[in-house]
């Protein structure tokens, strides 16, 4: 271990705006302590783990195992505590900077440590979460990367910082437990199209004075040849639309300014208040082309997303008719899914986009997307078809378990964005299948989320 002492926020750095920011976060959290932790190891959430002197355990942002450490609490339970680095007392040897000092936090905490030790974090939160099913995978865990490590997310969501002193607006990120805001010049994990259109629209509105109340998000998507899809989300239903459109020359048309309704916190489209004419993106997926609009769902980074669907296509037999259950878009099953697939996706605005899709490369007759939840289309689910299966966080329903366990398809490929729900799920399934091969994928360069597929074949 090196000793040293490491200030994990160099005020002398900060912003004006992050000044104000932090002083309000201090004063929200004047009664929480800082405490001091050595920290003994990574757990599933992409935190590293400690004890305190008084038993309680302390779950911690920015910090490596190995590491004593002064944490800042932002929430205490009566079993533990939650927080973020403050000061680094010993620092683990693979301790690196990262590239986004103030915000890093918020957007990829795990931009602190060396490239090379985030693959073996994964792969054994990989072999943790299914050890804790009682589960060994059958060979060695392996978290697939293309090298790439910043400037790979083709979709960033900012929220707004306004300085009141000043009256400027900044882009800015929520910090990481609290509902504070920091202010940011742009995120390294952005592609570079996307961190200079959000600095041109930030641009004109500073120049045309439009105030931070009146402001949600901007949300910005860019496809691989560079070109831009944005939504300026506002509060305000008479917000004047023509100083903007008019101040962004060509991107105005790439861009749609919406009105939604400020009672919901997220970013909703109530009413769109402006549209350019090209405001629709187009990428291709191992050839195959796809049309999507800003707010749709599509994969954030594309060349790792293809690699695994190279992965997967190995696994699907030659003539068999596919299931794609928690579809999406059809990414899955319109690339690998072959001649005779069902696509199944609860999204009405995602089947919309599948079916355009599906017409766009005239599949009508080979490719049928139904609008449901997989739980509510279990029917498909029969012995004669390979069943792909990429749900969300929270995994398979019950209903879609048992089902696969009465009909018993020879092949299950289960692609998922989070190997504890995964794990858990296979475990359920073990009366009647075996893991046949598993892979991880590094979506997500550092952060700390992974992907995982595993295939089960029918014992």
């Amino acid at each position: 271990m090196v000793m040293s002492r490491i200030s994990t926020y160099d005020s002398s750095n900060d912003s004006p705006q992050q000044g104000i920011n932090d002083r309000l976060i201090r004063m929200s959290r004047k009664k929480l302590t800082p405490a001091t932790v050595t920290l003994s190891h990574i757990v599933g959430g992409g935190q590293t783990i400690g004890t305190l002197e008084t038993g309680k355990k302390c779950l911690v942002w920015g910090g490596l195992p190995g590491e004593t450490v002064v944490v800042q609490p932002t929430k205490s339970k009566s079993s533990y505590l939650e927080g973020y680095v403050k000061e680094v007392l010993t620092a683990s040897p693979d301790r690196i900077n990262p590239h986004d000092p103030s915000s890093f936090l918020s957007t990829s905490p795990w931009q602190i440590m060396r490239f090379e030790q985030e693959a073996h974090y994964k792969s054994a939160l990989i072999e943790e979460a299914f050890e804790l099913h009682d589960i060994v995978l059958p060979d060695q865990i392996e978290t697939y990367s293309d090298g790439v490590e910043y400037e790979y997310r083709n979709k960033v969501e900012f929220s707004f910082w306004y300085d009141t002193d000043t009256d400027r607006l900044d882009l800015a990120f929520f910090r990481r437990g609290t509902h504070g805001k920091i202010p940011v010049p742009h995120t390294s994990l952005a592609s570079p199209a996307i961190t200079s259109a959000s600095q041109r629209i930030l641009q004109v509105l500073n120049d045309q004075e439009v105030g931070g109340r009146a402001l949600k998000t901007l949300l910005i998507r860019s496809n691989r040849q560079g070109e831009v899809a944005w939504q300026l989300y506002v509060k305000d239903e008479d917000f004047d639309t023509e100083p903007i459109v008019s101040h962004l020359d060509s991107l105005a048309q790439s861009g749609e300014i919406i009105y939604s309704n400020p009672k919901s916190p997220a970013s909703v489209i109530t009413s769109v208040l402006y549209a350019g004419t090209n405001i629709i993106l187009e990428d291709t997926l191992l050839d195959v082309p796809f049309r999507y609009a800003t707010e749709g769902f599509f994969q954030i980074n594309l060349p790792v997303y293809e690699q695994a669907l190279r992965d997967m296509q190995q696994w699907i037999p030659v003539d068999t008719a596919v299931v794609d259950m928690y579809s999406g878009v059809g990414t899955i099953g319109l690339t690998i899914g072959g001649d005779n697939v069902t696509l199944v996706e609860i999204s009405e605005h995602a089947v919309r986009e599948m079916k355009r899709n599906i017409t766009a490369l005239d599949r009508k007759l080979t490719a049928q997307a139904i609008l449901a939840p997989s739980e509510k289309a279990l029917e498909q689910i029969t012995s004669d078809r390979t069943i792909i299966l990429d749900p969300p966080r929270a995994g398979l329903h019950d209903d879609v378990i048992q089902k696969l366990l009465e009909a018993a398809p020879s092949r299950i490929i289960y692609l998922s964005c989070n190997p504890v729900t995964q794990a858990r799920d296979v475990a359920k399934l073990a009366e009647v299948y075996g893991i046949r091969a598993h892979r991880g994928y590094n979506f997500f360069p550092r952060t700390p989320h992974i992907e995982h597929l595993v295939i089960l074949d029918k014992k």
